[in-house]
């Protein structure tokens, strides 16, 4: 009948199954000593549950998410990964689905129900991420995965969930893009990265820039100009406006970022009215920027808001 639960080979069995969010396979209890009939018959006795084919959770059927995704690595057997909108949802980039994702390396081929199988040859080791037991692909390599499919606009808010969450940052993801192999997908999540990562110069952002500004009927701004103990990059004195564009790599870090809340926070007490776009925001969503222009504008003139001269001495560029 097999072992009873003071045996040591059960022992053995419930030591690992813990390390494994209660699950265990039916190789791994054949190799701690139970026979085929062992096995059928702790099933039979509700100390088994199937959960896929050959794979089983000990004592009660339900299992967490956690111990769903390890099922799955374990019924597509040693070298699974799990990936895709699986992977999404692990790094909690995406919603959780019923049908998880699962990548082998060729020429093994699965079959699972429930299971959607994915064949690789291009996942390097240093893409999959081994957490808590599980198998991963990284960050990188789940956008990637998921590029084709996702389209850029889905792409650019996992991007910043991740940031946000500091399972990386734009940066580290170019860099690491920069290495990768040329797959479907790269390319797409290359065009986002480079929106997050864009730098523009002074000339640059002003050539960019004030047009929109024109469309939205604010006309030409001072430029460069020292307001409250700091250079501003666009000023309206007409309305008391204050734009920073804001490129990523100058504003990341927390020193920076307290920096720039301080310099809002003068202006705010001197009565203007301070608003901040990315650069990336100028160059690839103007009609964006153009409708917050013109609605803050009209806000203020609405209010008649307050009206400030750039401070002495200093010449507008």
């Amino acid at each position: 009948m097999g072992y009873q639960t003071d045996q040591p080979g059960w022992r053995r069995v419930l030591a690992l199954a813990a390390t494994q969010y209660g699950l265990v396979t039916r190789q791994q209890l054949l190799e701690f000593g139970l026979s085929s009939q062992g096995v059928k018959h702790r099933a039979a006795r509700g100390k088994l549950h199937p959960i896929y084919r050959g794979v089983y959770a000990l004592g009660r059927p339900e299992v967490t998410a956690y111990g769903r995704w390890m099922a799955a690595l374990l019924a597509c057997g040693p070298g699974a990964v799990l990936s895709h909108d699986s992977a999404a949802a692990y790094w909690r980039l995406g919603p959780r689905e019923d049908e998880l994702d699962v990548t082998i390396c060729p020429p093994r081929r699965v079959r699972v129900v429930g299971i959607r199988i994915h064949r690789s040859r291009a996942l390097p080791p240093d893409q999959v991420v081994i957490d808590g037991g599980l198998a991963v692909t990284d960050v990188l390599r789940t956008l990637i995965d998921l590029a084709p499919r996702w389209g850029e606009a889905r792409l650019e808010d996992a991007i910043e969930a991740a940031d946000r969450r500091d399972l990386c940052d734009p940066e580290r993801l170019a860099n690491a893009l920069s290495t990768c192999p040329s797959i479907p997908g790269t390319a797409t999540v290359q065009r986002v990265l480079e929106r997050w990562t864009l730098t523009l110069t002074d000339t640059q952002l002003e050539r960019r820039f004030l047009p929109i500004a024109r469309r939205a009927g604010l006309g030409d701004p001072l430029t460069q100009q020292w307001l409250n103990g700091s250079r501003v990059d666009f000023f309206w004195p007409e309305l008391g406006l204050v734009v920073e564009a804001d490129g990523l790599r100058y504003h990341r870090t927390p020193v920076r970022q307290t920096a720039d809340a301080r310099r809002d926070q003068r202006h705010i007490a001197a009565g203007l009215t301070p608003l901040r776009f990315s650069h990336a925001q100028i160059t690839y969503r103007p009609d964006e920027v153009e409708d917050t222009l013109r609605r803050v504008a009209a806000r203020i003139r609405l209010a008649s808001g307050p009206k400030l001269e750039p401070e002495p001495g200093v010449m507008n560029q």
